[in-house]
């Protein structure tokens, strides 16, 4: 029987689409998804479906039982060989008579990176390593922070076909369609938080939380960039701070007084270092949350915090729903504000059409 290649093939591509199963639920860990095959046929399934449960290759251990003994083991990412939540995954295909593992890509992690693609090695197993970017990807926001500790940044915009958020400035704005919408609670959903400036909770009063119909629904951490504490007691965010969590991210500008209201209010404040234009610093805020172990954030803001994050090359990733729409006028809000140049190039990943808009997925273009 012909092999597949190492990172590709049907049984990858099993192993790839079990991982998907955990998306949103595994923070800090990556998504894995694991198949085990013997005699041409699939005896074991798994992926990590949340933090702290069993990694994949155990599940799929566990459900192959005898039969993984002398079978070949697919997993999207390389073991684990460390003690961390959960025991090392190593040690258990080792002992489980497996006789030959297929990785997907290595483990960026300082804790695995080849020590368990050596572990296995060392103890007689078969191991081939791919170098997949569909695997990469999927892991994108895992890479990100198991090499930086801070969190992947994805910037959504909604804008007009003239590029442009909002008729004036203060005025609010619904660009895109039903179907567009229910794209972005799939990524409240699914991102640990969702970051906007003030500005936005005083002209929508958004309430920034995921509203699916179906499926197991994680709300996000509400991050909220107020320098000087001006958000409404009374607005939505605030009232529902017994519901979701919610981070003020403020600057010592905020009166004392304004802080221990929002703080009986249920609303944690955050002080973070100020910026050269006297605000929060974006940068120090992102540091703040990868302690806190919140590797994704969302980004939901208008042109100001757009700018900011563009100009400082913050942003990961942006998710562009390109609405059909001409707004004009002479008081319409680009989708970036400000005077600083910001001459950076990016590289469009994919391009869907959704419902009646059009969604672009790009990243930076890699500097040579």
């Amino acid at each position: 029987m012909a092999k597949e290649g190492v990172g590709t093939g049907k049984y990858m591509e099993m192993a790839f689409g079990l991982a998907e199963m955990g998306r949103g639920r595994t923070n800090p860990n990556p998504l894995v998804g694991a198949v085990i095959v013997n005699g041409g046929r699939v005896v074991g399934e798994g992926w990590h479906s949340k933090t702290g449960a069993p990694h994949a290759e155990i599940e799929a251990l566990d459900q192959a039982r005898g039969a993984s003994r002398g079978a070949t083991l697919y997993v999207t990412l390389e073991p684990c060989r460390h003690q961390g939540r959960t025991g090392p995954c190593t040690e258990a295909i080792i002992e489980a008579g497996i006789k030959e593992v297929m990785i997907g890509v290595l483990d960026p992690n300082p804790l695995v990176a080849g020590k368990g693609v050596k572990t296995l090695k060392d103890a007689g197993l078969a191991v081939s390593v791919g170098d997949s970017g569909k695997i990469a990807k999927q892991n994108e926001v895992y890479f990100k922070y198991i090499t930086t500790t801070r969190p992947f940044v994805l910037v959504k915009i909604a804008m007009s076909l003239d590029g442009k958020i909002a008729a004036s400035v203060g005025a609010r704005s619904n660009l895109t369609d039903t179907k567009a919408q229910l794209e972005v609670h799939k990524l409240r959903n699914e991102y640990q938080a969702v970051l906007v400036g003030i500005g936005t909770i005083l002209v929508d009063d958004p309430m920034l939380n995921c509203r699916l119909e179906s499926g197991e629904v994680r709300q996000p951490i509400r991050v909220v960039v107020d320098s000087r504490g001006r958000i409404p007691l009374d607005s939505r965010v605030v009232r529902t701070a017994g519901t979701a969590p919610v981070i003020l991210a403020a600057t010592e500008k905020m009166p004392a007084g304004r802080r221990r209201d929002l703080e009986a209010a249920g609303v944690e404040v955050l002080f973070c270092a100020l910026s050269e234009r006297g605000q929060v610093d974006i940068d120090d805020l992102l540091v703040r949350l990868g302690e806190r172990e919140i590797t994704s954030v969302l980004v939901e803001g208008g042109a100001l915090l757009n700018e900011e994050l563009l100009a400082e090359e913050l942003a990961d990733k942006i998710l562009l729903f390109l609405a059909p729409v001409i707004i004009g006028g002479p008081d319409s809000v680009p989708v970036v504000a400000g005077a600083r140049p910001i001459m950076r190039n990016w590289q469009t990943d994919q391009c869907r059409l959704i419902g009646n808009d059009v969604m672009l997925e790009v990243y930076p273009k890699r500097k040579n």
